[in-house]
């Protein structure tokens, strides 16, 4: 094999890309949660000030949490472009696949969710009005509500990227040589009806 069949085997760009942006994707939702959240509540003299800091720093964490998504998005289509024969032929790897691309789904649901609660949050403790007043204008609910729902999708989103974390890992052990040669014998034997 040439040099450069081999380096076209490689998918380093890709894969850095999507690791990368899960990285950041998890470790940026986990400290909000953790650290940012924790911090606006010691720091503030009321909750309504603690909803206004902990929303501040999770508005300046969107713009880099959003190009962190995209970059962990576009490498992982490169990823499932690049091992679509797998994908399709080693049994274990479409599953685990299709797992995957649900936990995807619902953490970007969750992040989406926490991102419009969070707007809620913030035009309300922006409002000159008392939070109360103001919060019931732009949402039905008392601010409260929203502030636990809030939080509730802010832990989601790491539990959801932890997991996907996890999921990679296992991608990782489905491509050890010996694993591949496995799933591959068992999807054929599968289709022949030969137990492998």
């Amino acid at each position: 094999m040439t040099h450069t069949a081999m380096a076209s085997d490689r998918d380093t760009l890709v894969r850095s890309l999507h690791d990368l942006g899960l990285a950041a994707w998890f470790g940026g939702s986990l400290m909000g949660a953790v650290g940012l959240n924790k911090a606006a509540e010691e720091e503030s003299e009321g909750t309504s000030e603690a909803l206004r800091l902990s929303s501040s720093g999770w508005d300046k964490w969107t713009p880099l949490n959003a190009a962190a998504i995209a970059l962990h998005l576009v490498g992982g289509a490169g990823l499932l472009n690049a091992n679509r024969t797998r994908t399709m032929h080693q049994q274990g790897v479409g599953a685990s696949t299709a797992v995957k691309t649900a936990v995807t789904a619902a953490a970007l649901a969750a992040t989406a969710y926490a991102r419009v609660l969070g707007k809620r949050v913030e035009k309300a403790g922006t409002d000159p009005r008392p939070a109360d007043a103001a919060a019931a204008e732009h949402n039905p609910e008392p601010l409260e509500e929203t502030a636990r729902k809030l939080r509730m999708a802010q832990w989601a989103v790491p539990a959801l990227t932890g997991a996907l974390v996890v999921l990679n890992a296992l991608h990782g052990e489905q491509q050890k040589a010996s694993q591949q040669k496995m799933g591959f014998m068992k999807t054929a034997g599968s289709r022949l009806g030969v137990p492998v």
